[in-house]
């Protein structure tokens, strides 16, 4: 009974279930994930304040929060530590890197959050949130988990790319290819029947590579 419950505990979300919910505190207040309804978020996890690698990032995380807003998109970060180490830590990055952090950290203490979305790597550290980012949509549904190792910071760019391909993917019904990044062409569905099929090569503003394989400008 034990392991079945240990088992339970470490299950993690899958891409298309739903986001779990939560209530919790933060730098910036008491904060529920229903809170962002209507909007897509960026929730990443991070191991501890006062960290070299956690430091860089959070001053990233802030440089990208504009161009994210941008696109209906809200950040939301996690560790285990409580909101005075938060906010102590957000001004010490503020002095030192000239960087004020806007948006909120959730105080996980407890780990109630961070155990429902399986941010914690047992094999990796038993205590610390790994870096974990999920991407919620604007109707709650996870559509994307990224795990880095601790000792490896992200890339803000493939953040970027990763929700604008996502929402891309919404708006026109595509596919998005290897390397894509806003204004490169997109893949379109392949056809189902035979039929289909013998018409893409002739089909305007595709551009046919093979019957299973066509691109377009959206």
């Amino acid at each position: 009974m034990e392991q079945e419950n240990q088992e339970q505990t470490y299950t993690m979300p899958r891409i298309g279930d739903e986001a779990p919910s939560f209530q919790a505190a933060t730098s910036q207040g008491n904060l529920s994930l229903e809170d962002y309804k209507g909007k897509w978020v960026v929730l990443f996890s991070h191991p501890s304040d006062f960290t070299p690698v956690c430091t860089t990032e959070f001053v990233a995380f802030q440089e990208i929060y504009p161009e994210l807003k941008e696109m209906n998109t809200e950040l939301l970060g996690l560790s285990v530590d409580s909101v005075p180490s938060h906010i102590a830590w957000i001004r010490s990055i503020e002095e030192n890197f000239n960087t004020t952090i806007e948006f909120p950290v959730i105080a996980d203490l407890d780990k109630q959050v961070a155990m429902k979305y399986g941010m914690i790597m047992p094999g990796e550290s038993q205590v610390e949130t790994s870096r974990a980012v999920f991407v919620i949509d604007d109707k709650q549904k996870i559509r994307s988990i990224i795990y880095y190792p601790l000792t490896t910071g992200r890339n803000m760019q493939e953040i970027l790319r990763l929700v604008k391909a996502l929402q891309t993917t919404d708006e026109h019904g595509v596919s998005t290819p290897a390397n894509w990044t806003e204004g490169d062409k997109a893949v379109v569905s392949p056809p189902k029947t035979q039929e289909e099929a013998a018409k893409r090569s002739q089909e305007e503003g595709i551009e046919y590579i093979d019957w299973y394989i066509s691109k377009k400008n959206l």
